[in-house]
């Protein structure tokens, strides 16, 4: 008499129906770099050619630039903001997460920079995008740690970074940070932390422009 078989046990599709989730989220937020033995690399994507250097910064020459989506909403702090009345500035884009410690990291520098060139009565704005974080209140606590003084908009669900083009150099790290021309036209990103020096490289050849 031949011994019977234990039942099959069914694979649960619920299960794994939630591990590709949780597998697509994380990968929709990784960090993607080109780097190149020569110090940086050329790229094609719907809005032009970009290169990115060895510092990870990308940038669009003036005449191939891809245009940046209207960014508005509530800020922080209560406030209603649209990024496509600021043209004529440069405007100097943060993606952000007080939960984020590289966010952390590099805040003192935007604070001290922003400030500087506010002073300074240059043509140029910081604009910061609040994400992932489901209360404001952490937001708020975090500019009033590191003395963040420009708006950000709150983007809980990361809704505005999903208005970027693909194939153009959109926001899909925490941190990134974005400069657009005085055109509203993205000119440079870096999905990567920044300290002072960096961030004035990115501003500075942008609003030299003529």
């Amino acid at each position: 008499m031949s011994p019977r078989r234990a039942p099959r046990r069914r694979r649960s599709t619920g299960g794994r129906a939630t591990l590709l989730t949780v597998v697509t989220l994380a990968g929709a937020l990784t960090l993607s770099a080109c780097s190149g033995s020569d110090g940086g690399t050329a790229a094609t994507g719907s809005g032009g050619n970009y290169v990115t250097g060895a510092s990870g910064i990308a940038t669009v020459s003036k005449g191939e630039r891809t245009e940046a989506p209207k960014l508005d909403g509530e800020t922080v702090d209560g406030q209603n903001l649209d990024t496509t009345t600021l043209k004529g500035k440069v405007v100097v884009l943060n993606v952000w997460g007080s939960w984020c410690p590289p966010c952390r990291a590099e805040a003192p520098a935007f604070a001290k920079v922003s400030k500087e060139l506010a002073e300074t009565g240059k043509d140029v704005v910081f604009v910061g995008i609040n994400t992932r974080d489901n209360e404001k209140q952490k937001a708020v606590a975090f500019e009033e740690a590191f003395g963040i003084t420009y708006p950000s908009l709150f983007d809980p669900d990361g809704k505005l970074m999903l208005r970027f083009p693909k194939g153009s150099l959109n926001p899909n790290a925490i941190p990134s940070t974005l400069v657009l021309d005085k055109e509203g036209r993205i000119a440079a990103r870096t999905l990567a932390p920044l300290g002072e020096d960096k961030l004035r490289s990115m501003i500075d050849p942008v609003l030299a422009e003529q």
